[in-house]
């Protein structure tokens, strides 16, 4: 299945064979609305209650039976993403038929491969539904303008276009890594004669396109955003309402589908109730929680009590109950927004957690962008690691790195860290670093290198 659906994805077809397949679609759309409409104890009940069904199918799996855990949640231990990129098989439950395989992006340098079933898929694409309706359209018959991490063409190839059409003509999915002054003005035009209902975009992209156009002094009218994926700070919400004139939908997920958050105003994000059973725990810091979930619909490898590794800030006044049944808003999740790389072009290359994708014998990368015009490579890998193996983490990396740019490539035993003892994915020398702050933006647009 896992090839048809890749394909399926990229045709009109694909929306409803498999995104919105009419088995669960429905169903998963008319739950989502009364729970959000529901009280306090009608989400616990029903959160409960799909809870259960979901350590049912956990419990079958090889961990569940390692462990014993049983019907009750807290008999559960907190799990991380090392124990399940340990053995991934042993989350497994099920039969392999109508399942997809999926991984996380990699934003800590090693990806954790992942099964998906075909309802879990379905309640995805509703609930990213329910994100573009909140927008006032319809998401199934919407055109969507897409400026996230897609590889639209060869990174070095300036020459227009930097876009191209996929769902019949209904979706123009824009290169990122080919925004900066120089282009962004053929991105405009491209926006207004498409005219999209939707401009899904990463935060980062989208300060980008927003950035340039007020630099070159383009005007462009997006009425809609959708943003997703990396975090989107308040003041850039605030710039893309002002330089596109947009209505703006922000929200929060994760590859494991083990916590969904939304917000229509910078600020004011909310979990979205029926998509997991949500914890939060106390961090270090006081007022800080981690978000620990379990998702209720992926019962081909369900995860249980599982660590994002993402933060919330609550005041001591918040209500962790309401907090997690989507009753009671927070600032929002605490994320990396630092994982890019910028180009002498002045592009923000993004995309950087595709570099180890499916790269065998590969247990862990650290991304170094040591000048405007050098990267180096960190490599952590197992003894299988061979010349094949480099071939394709090299060829991953030309896809979103232009040729301008040298990269080294050095294989060790121990990655860099920090003065707290972290192992950051990407790491700025500080000349790049100064070019990530405000004033070193203005500093990019006039560079080519």
């Amino acid at each position: 299945m896992q090839k048809i659906a890749l394909k399926l994805k990229t045709i009109r077809f694909g929306d409803v064979a498999i995104r919105r397949n009419p088995l669960f679609y429905a169903q998963a759309r008319d739950q989502l609305e009364a729970l959000e409409q529901a009280s306090a104890d009608t989400r616990w009940q029903w959160t409960r209650a799909q809870l259960g069904a979901a350590l049912w199918c956990a419990r079958r799996t090889a961990y569940g039976r390692r462990i014993g855990g049983n019907g009750e949640v807290e008999t559960w231990p907190i799990l991380d993403k090392a124990t399940v990129r340990a053995d991934p098989a042993a989350f497994l439950s099920g039969a392999r038929f109508f399942t997809a395989k999926a991984s996380t992006g990699g934003t800590s340098g090693a990806p954790l491969p992942l099964v998906r079933s075909l309802r879990s898929i379905v309640h995805e694409q509703a609930c990213i539904d329910r994100m573009i309706g909140l927008l006032g359209v319809d998401a199934a018959s919407a055109r969507i303008a897409v400026l996230r991490g897609d590889n639209v063409k060869d990174p070095s190839d300036f020459r227009p276009p930097y876009w191209s059409y996929a769902a019949g003509g209904r979706r123009m999915v824009m290169s990122s890594n080919h925004l900066n002054a120089a282009t962004v003005a053929a991105y405009a035009e491209a926006l207004e004669k498409f005219a999209p209902d939707i401009l899904w975009a990463y935060p980062t992209s989208l300060e980008a396109l927003c950035i340039q156009l007020q630099r070159t002094n383009r005007a462009l009218k997006v009425e809609r955003v959708l943003t997703s994926s990396e975090l989107l700070h308040s003041e850039v919400w605030r710039l893309a309402k002002r330089v596109l004139g947009c209505n703006l939908v922000d929200y929060y997920g994760q590859a494991e589908r083990v916590g969904f958050a939304y917000a229509q105003e910078p600020g004011q994000y909310r979990f979205l109730p029926g998509y997991a059973h949500v914890e939060l725990i106390p961090a270090a810091e006081e007022g800080l929680y981690e978000i620990v979930g379990t998702g209720l619909w992926n019962r081909a490898m369900p995860l249980v009590r599982y660590r994002t590794g993402d933060l919330i800030r609550l005041d001591k006044h918040a209500s962790v109950a309401d907090i997690t049944l989507g009753l009671q808003s927070f600032e929002g999740v605490l994320g990396r927004d630092t994982d890019i790389l910028i180009s002498p072009d002045g592009v923000r290359l993004t995309g950087i957690d595709h570099f180890q994708r499916e790269v065998a014998n590969l247990v862990r990368i650290q991304v170094i962008q040591e000048s405007l015009d050098e990267v180096r490579i960190l490599v952590l890998a197992t003894p299988g690691y061979g010349e094949a193996d480099e071939a394709k983490l090299a060829g991953n990396v030309r896809k979103k790195i232009p040729a301008s740019m040298r990269v080294r490539y050095e294989c060790t035993d121990r990655l860099e860290r920090t003065a707290l003892g972290k192992a950051p994915f990407v790491i700025h020398r500080s000349a790049v670093k100064a070019l990530l702050t405000e004033k070193g933006s203005e500093q990019i647009s006039g560079h080519r290198g």
